[in-house]
């Protein structure tokens, strides 16, 4: 495999651990930017500083009492489960996708794993090929590619298509090489942006995956949290060349439970054996009790609908208040369709800004940090060009138990609501217009 040489490690560690030796595909990586603004966040309370916290996108909402219920019940669970996961939860999950997708799988087309993120790692260690990405893209993506050897095709985006993939964008990277595998990672709704793709988009992209036999992870993740409830899956349009990837850290706020899944079409079983096969060798198996508990979360049913319901709808007040304000201080913000993210470019501001020493996305968010204590993450660590003053926020930090109960109390969910139960969001929104005003 390309890249795996294996140079000496820093003088500090060699000479505490002389045998110890980085990877050149690890050295120069820092920590995930999401967990190292969520950690510099933390410190800088702990010291007294007043933060809003919208760096790590990390559900607001409390895993839901049937979930929560479902795994007190199984505490006693000690056994390793089977590789692919517990058989009762892969065929919970082929019932949800049946009942939300309409697509048939059988347990068998199931893998479990210790979230989605570890699923993403083996799939690229499983399958040769480029990794195929939009710019901006989540933030593990092109690392876990690097950490592998594999080379990162980014595809342009334009925020008039909501910074989603287009099928011309993807038919001209695929031309520069047609013989070249390739795995393109579609996530809809997507994090940094909150796009989520059409029917039309959706249809256009598998005709050009099909033509170039491109590999497709869907990742579905905040699929649930899709704020008009009909999020529809790629591999509806482009069924023999997907693997949907979903889980239950967003739309079920148990993303420390560490649960998620893909599912197979039979024509990629050689891959799902390969990456069950890594699995036995690195993971084992996902936690039992997890395991067992998060069969309520497929399951569905009244309690989890409702819960849903009620997640989407102050998610999406949210959003149009966050798209709303931040428009007004001249910022260009593509629509959110549906998760917890926002994407704002201040290019418009570029000139004000250069006059106050701002001139990279990573400026703006450390000025930001410093001068108004709000804590986001610069779009370069997403894949744009630093020079871009983009950044990514998540409008997570408010007590999502509280607001779940107010509505079912009888709330209107209104801007009174909003200042109630998600104060902190909206005082970082205030402060952060306020300082790029000010």
């Amino acid at each position: 495999m390309a890249g795996t040489l294996t140079p000496p490690a820093p003088a500090g560690v060699q000479a505490a651990c002389p045998d110890v030796h980085l990877n050149l595909n690890v050295r120069g990586l820092g920590l995930s930017a999401t967990l190292e603004i969520n950690e510099r966040s933390a410190a800088l309370i702990a010291a007294g500083r007043k933060i809003s916290r919208l760096g790590l996108g990390q559900s607001p909402f409390p895993v839901p009492e049937i979930m929560q219920r479902r795994l007190a019940q199984n505490t006693h669970q000690k056994d390793y489960l089977p590789v692919q996961g517990l058989p009762a939860l892969r065929q919970a999950i082929c019932g949800y996708l049946k009942r939300t997708q309409d697509l048939d799988f059988d347990p068998e087309d199931i893998l479990i794993g210790p979230g989605t993120k570890e699923l993403m790692f083996l799939v690229q260690m499983a399958y040769y090929g480029d990794l195929v990405i939009p710019t901006p893209s989540w933030v593990s993506y092109a690392p876990q590619a690097r950490i592998l050897g594999r080379r990162v095709s980014w595809l342009p985006t334009e925020p008039e298509t909501g910074l989603g993939v287009t099928a011309d964008a993807l038919n001209a990277v695929c031309a520069e090489d047609p013989t070249r595998p390739r795995l393109l990672i579609l996530n809809s709704p997507g994090n940094p942006t909150g796009t989520a793709y059409s029917v039309e988009n959706l249809e256009d992209i598998a005709r050009v995956a099909g033509a170039r036999r491109l590999l497709l992870l869907s990742d579905e993740i905040y699929g649930g949290v899709q704020f008009d409830g009909k999020h529809r899956s790629a591999a509806r349009y482009y069924r023999g060349g997907t693997i949907i990837s979903d889980g239950i850290s967003k739309w079920a706020g148990a993303g420390g439970w560490r649960l998620g899944f893909f599912a197979f079409p039979k024509s990629l079983a050689w891959l799902r054996k390969a990456m069950a096969v890594a699995a036995s060798e690195t993971y084992t198996s996902v936690s039992a009790p997890i395991q067992h508990a998060a069969i309520a979360a497929f399951e569905g049913g009244p309690e989890m609908e409702l819960y849903l319901k009620r997640s989407r709808a102050v998610l999406e007040a949210l959003a149009a208040f966050v798209s709303q304000r931040l428009t007004e201080v001249g910022a260009v913000v593509n629509p959110i369709k549906g998760g917890f993210y926002a994407f704002p470019n201040f290019n418009p501001l570029a000139p004000r800004l250069a006059a106050r020493g701002v001139t990279t996305s990573q400026e703006l968010c450390s000025r930001l940090l410093d001068e108004a204590g709000v804590a986001t993450l610069p779009g370069s660590v997403f894949g744009r060009p630093d020079g871009e003053l983009s950044l990514r926020l998540a409008f997570v930090d408010f007590n999502g138990a509280a607001a779940l109960d107010a509505l079912a109390a009888g709330e209107d969910l209104d801007a009174e609501f909003l200042k109630r139960h998600c104060g902190r969001v909206i005082e970082g929104i205030e402060a952060m217009a306020g300082w790029i005003e000010g």
